[in-house]
């Protein structure tokens, strides 16, 4: 274990300490007959040895008070280790997880997760907190895997890396290529390190929470030969458009989304679309270890537009979002954020008529096999994101498969899962 030293955190990883932990679970086959304790012990191990790796996951965020009203939040590399719970759940099925559509949070299906309902900025009143917790559910005829991680410590990328470090090792793999060093945060030429935070709205974020209203929460898998359908739908109509598959997805479901929530024609729709930097702005390597995500926006559409002109054209809104990508903006909010830092919820983002697409279907966590089987499915945990965020997953099976992790008010979700279009691409059962 390298000695504790103070990882410096960037404007991006600070402004994720308002955002609940990130969360993600898999489901794999039971394991052969070897006892309770076996199984455990070995994934108690094989976690141990994934954050000895990635020691700074086995810290803690701290909070220094500087004196003036400023605090600076560093990731503080004690060795403390990460939280496993282990439980069992022997009157659950795989199919009563995997086998469900649609359902407004089931508090089944959120038991199998730990850290539920905790935010990075808790760390204000319980600095004990891990950043890193992981629980383990041994179900009827299966086990659930899930992983929850601060937001503040990483992006979706980090999470995955960890994830399939723990399989890997704990499958036996020989890990020969080392992860890239955790403690060189990129920061702009021109930041201050560390970044100092107004208190006072650090202890906003935990006293003037808003609790997250009631959320529907769907897992809509599409076969590699539906979302191939769309893709060429929609490049058929914006030949020029050059669209790939996940824009033509998304796409269909934002048009779905927008009839579900039967807003008016005249009314302003959008998609932010959470974009990675990695590769995209020079110095940023490509296994960077911290947060290293920006959101850009559609451009100006009403719900009327995306309707009437097609799968096309709403597609190339959101081609033209990612390519909205400039580096030099990037930086100027970097510095501009770093001398004020100014927070915000996931709700900020939103609006009645706005979705946020994050996640990748690049990491695919049906490659997470711990030693005894592939996973048979994968879930995050229903009732911590707020409406309108769509998480973007690798489906199961064959190549080109995407499943989209939808969370919609309910009665939204009802009516997307009642809207043919929409449906007809959905394969069905969902994995």
């Amino acid at each position: 274990m390298p000695p504790a030293d103070d990882i410096h955190l960037t404007p991006w990883d600070l402004i994720a300490i308002s955002f609940k932990y990130m969360q993600t679970g898999i489901l794999v086959p039971k394991p052969p007959a070897g006892g309770e304790r076996s199984l455990v012990d070995s994934l108690v191990s094989s976690l141990a040895r994934a954050l000895g790796r990635h020691y700074h996951l086995a810290g803690r965020l701290a909070v220094v008070d500087h004196g003036d009203g400023t605090v600076s939040i560093p990731l503080r590399c004690t060795g403390e280790g990460a939280e496993l719970v282990h439980a069992v759940a022997p009157g659950v099925s795989v199919a009563e997880v995997v086998g469900t559509l649609q359902y407004t949070p089931s508090s089944v299906v959120r038991a199998f997760f730990p850290l539920k309902g905790v935010y990075g900025a808790d760390i204000v009143v319980d600095p004990s907190l891990p950043v890193v917790g992981a629980q383990v559910t041994e179900l009827a005829d299966g086990v659930f895997i899930a992983m929850s991680m601060n937001h503040a410590v990483g992006d979706g990328s980090c999470l995955w890396e960890l994830f399939s470090t723990w399989s890997a090792i704990n499958r036996g793999e020989e890990l020969t290529v080392a992860p890239a060093p955790a403690n060189r945060r990129w920061f702009i030429e021109t930041s201050p390190v560390p970044i100092y935070l107004p208190f006072s709205s650090l202890q906003d974020l935990v006293v003037g929470r808003l609790e997250t209203p009631l959320v529907g929460y769907g897992f809509f898998t599409f076969s590699a030969s539906s979302v191939r359908k769309l893709k060429a739908q929609a490049r058929d109509e914006m030949p020029e458009g050059n669209i790939s598959s996940l824009q033509a997805l998304v796409a269909h479901l934002w048009r779905a989304v927008a009839r579900a929530r039967s807003l008016v024609r005249g009314q302003e729709t959008s998609c932010d679309v959470i974009v990675g930097c990695r590769g995209r702005m020079r110095g940023i390597p490509a296994g960077y270890g911290g947060n290293a995500v920006v959101p850009r926006r559609t451009p100006r559409c009403t719900v009327g537009e995306i309707l009437d002109k097609g799968l096309g054209w709403t597609a190339w809104q959101l081609k033209r979002a990612v390519e909205s990508f400039e580096e030099e903006e990037v930086r100027g909010w970097l510095d501009r954020w770093a001398r004020e830092p100014v927070f915000m919820s996931p709700s900020a983002y939103q609006g009645d008529g706005a979705l946020v697409i994050a996640g990748s279907p690049l990491f695919d966590f049906f490659l997470n096999d711990f030693g005894w089987g592939k996973p048979v499915g994968l879930r995050g945990c229903p009732g911590e994101k707020a409406d309108g965020i769509v998480s973007v997953r690798k489906g199961p099976g064959q190549q080109g498969s995407i499943s989209l992790e939808v969370t919609l008010v309910p009665e939204t979700m009802e009516r997307l899962v009642a809207d043919h279009e929409f449906m007809e691409a959905v394969a069905v059962p969902p994995a």
